[in-house]
C-alpha cells in the first residue's frame, strides 16, 4: 500500500515541479522585461533629475533651501554675471548674457518646485483639479502639461508614458487624471492665463 501511494504522489510532484519551472522561467523573463522598463523610466527620470541637480549646482544651493535664501542667492549671482558689467567687452558680454539666461531659468524652475511654493499654491491646485475640467494636455519626455478650463496650467513631472497612454485611452481622461496623476506625481504651476 505504501508503494502505491509513492507512485501516485511522485507524478503529482513531477507535474508541480514542471509548473514551478515554467513559472520561474516566466518570472525571470518578466523580471528582465520589467527591469528594462524600469531602467528606461529611470534613465528618463535621471534626465529630469540631472536638470534639477545642474540648476542647484549653478546657483550653489541645497535641496532644503528656502525661498528667501534662493532669492538672495539669485540676486547675488545676477550681480556677478549681469550683462551691463561687460558693455565694453563683446566676448564677455555674450558669455554674461548666456550665463544670466541660465541663472534666470534655474531660479524660476527651482522656485516653482520648492516645497514652500507648492504649499502656498496647494489650495488653488486642489480647487482647480476639483472644479475645472481639462481643456488641453500635452506629453513631452516624462512631463505632462495640463491646461484647465480656468486658464491654469500645471506640469506633472515623472509621469510614465504608460500612464499617459492609459489616460488618453480612458473613457474620461479627466477622471483618470484625478485618480491616478494629479495626486500621485510632483507638479509645478506653469502659468495662469485668467
Amino acid at each position: 500500500m505504501t508503494v502505491l501511494l509513492k507512485l501516485k504522489v511522485l507524478p503529482n510532484i513531477d507535474r508541480r515541479i514542471a509548473k514551478l519551472k515554467k513559472r520561474c522561467t516566466f518570472a525571470k523573463n518578466f523580471r528582465s522585461v520589467f527591469n528594462d522598463k524600469c531602467a528606461l523610466k529611470t534613465n528618463t527620470s535621471c534626465f529630469f533629475m540631472k536638470k534639477i541637480v545642474e540648476y542647484r549646482k549653478l546657483l550653489d544651493v541645497e535641496k532644503t533651501v528656502t525661498l528667501k535664501e534662493l532669492k538672495t542667492i539669485y540676486r547675488n549671482s545676477m550681480k556677478e554675471s549681469h550683462p551691463d558689467k561687460f558693455h565694453d567687452d563683446a566676448d564677455g558680454l555674450a558669455k554674461a548674457e548666456e550665463k544670466s539666461k541660465q541663472i534666470i531659468e534655474a531660479y524660476h524652475f527651482l522656485v516653482s518646485i520648492n516645497a514652500e511654493t507648492i504649499e502656498q499654491g496647494k489650495p488653488e491646485f486642489l480647487a482647480t483639479i476639483a472644479e475645472a475640467t481639462i481643456s488641453d494636455y500635452r506629453y513631452e519626455n516624462i512631463r505632462l502639461l495640463v491646461t484647465f478650463s480656468n486658464g491654469s496650467s500645471y506640469e506633472f513631472i515623472s509621469v510614465p508614458k504608460a500612464t499617459y497612454i492609459k489616460m488618453v485611452n480612458a473613457d474620461s481622461p479627466g477622471r483618470f487624471a484625478k485618480r491616478h496623476i494629479f495626486t500621485s506625481f510632483p507638479y509645478r504651476k506653469v502659468s495662469n492665463q485668467e
